[in-house]
């Protein structure tokens, strides 16, 4: 984040020598237990009896929901609840045209709601979300703990939340207001240069038929076509469910970071505010690392590779180029960007030193 320097990582490990597969959850198994075991083991114990809220905070597309299912894929997923807040109020938008689900809804928000709104609009607010629609913090909280009442007491990742200024001081107390009292709690914050962004954006593709996102830059699938008539390249989606079907980009995505700059302005203030706030653990991770420290700090199989191709017309095949992206962070430092599992690898050593592990 611009003006804001992030301590770098250190994931090599002495002694760890082998090279893992990070796409590949096996992979991703051995690589948490070999440089994490020791941290691993610890928090399964104290989650066997003991919870803790995290608050994640970071840029919109900033990997929030990736490293805490990262986090549940390497302690346990039976301790871990990754709670989103667009989720949940999408959730209860579904809920509202279920006659059923409504009455219990609505019963749950007049029995826990308080607000300046009537429960009625707070309600309408969510029904007709839009840009120009904002649904009332107390209600957001509302709608938190109606989430968290319907799960069995896990560690709690909150993604999305606070998402504006005025929900910053509800983020300070939303321990107590969810009913997690003597839990800890903690703030995760997550440094992602916008021209990573931008990549994941203008490179996301989708299956039309299981909607599977992919990116044909960044982590492409088995297969590769070529469009002769377009001369573009292609992902082929790999389930066999979806018989070879073409993986699509989403509509606005060219359009990169425009749409959602706005959102990334609020992100930004909030991130600032709350960087700067005392009395609470801070986790601090990382996407990039510079370029003059990558020997030092990062194994080579970590950093993000990008993906170039090239159509053989004679062969009338794909050819896949594999090399290491580097980008200028938002402080212009040319940097490697990570791939996810480093990254969580940081989550997993820092949650445990925070937790006085």
């Amino acid at each position: 984040m611009k003006g804001i320097d992030f301590p770098v990582f250190k994931t090599k490990v002495e002694g760890v020598t082998q090279k893992f597969n990070l796409n590949d959850p096996d992979g991703r198994r051995q690589y948490f237990a070999a440089k994490a075991g020791a941290e691993i083991e610890k928090l399964k114990k104290y989650l066997e009896g003991n919870t803790f809220v995290a608050y994640l905070i970071g840029k919109k597309n900033s990997g929030k929901g990736t490293y805490s299912k990262l986090f549940a894929e390497a302690v346990g997923s039976e301790y871990i609840s990754h709670l989103s807040v667009g989720d949940i109020v999408r959730d209860v938008h579904r809920k509202l045209s279920d006659l059923e689900a409504k009455e219990e809804l609505i019963e749950f928000l007049e029995g826990n709601y308080r607000g300046f709104m009537p429960v009625e609009e707070a309600i309408n607010a969510v029904v007709n979300k839009d840009q120009s629609t904002l649904i009332p913090s107390e209600m957001i909280v509302t709608l938190i703990k109606y989430e968290i009442s319907k799960r069995s007491k896990k560690a709690i990742f909150v993604d999305g939340f606070p998402r504006a200024l005025d929900q910053v001081s509800y983020s300070l107390f939303l321990k107590e207001l969810i009913g997690y009292r003597d839990d800890p709690d903690f703030f995760v914050f997550i440094d992602l240069p916008e021209p990573v962004i931008e990549a994941r954006i203008k490179g996301r593709v989708i299956c039309p038929k299981c909607n599977v996102p992919r990116n044909i830059n960044l982590s492409p699938t088995k297969e590769i076509g070529y469009d002769e008539t377009t001369k573009t390249f292609y992902l082929v989606c790999e389930s066999l469910a979806c018989g070879g079907a073409r993986m699509v980009p989403k509509e606005g995505d060219e359009l990169g970071l425009e749409p959602i700059r706005e959102r990334l302005e609020i992100d930004d203030q909030i991130f600032r505010q709350l960087v700067n706030l005392n009395g609470v653990p801070k986790v601090y991770l990382r996407n990039t690392v510079p370029v003059n420290k990558i020997n030092e700090y990062i194994d080579d199989y970590e950093i993000t590779p990008v993906y170039k191709y090239e159509y053989n017309s004679d062969t009338k095949k794909v050819e896949i180029k594999e090399e290491s992206w580097v980008i200028n962070d938002d402080n212009g430092v040319p940097s490697y960007s990570l791939l996810p599992a480093p990254v969580a690898l940081g989550l997993i050593k820092q949650v445990a030193q925070v937790l006085n592990l």
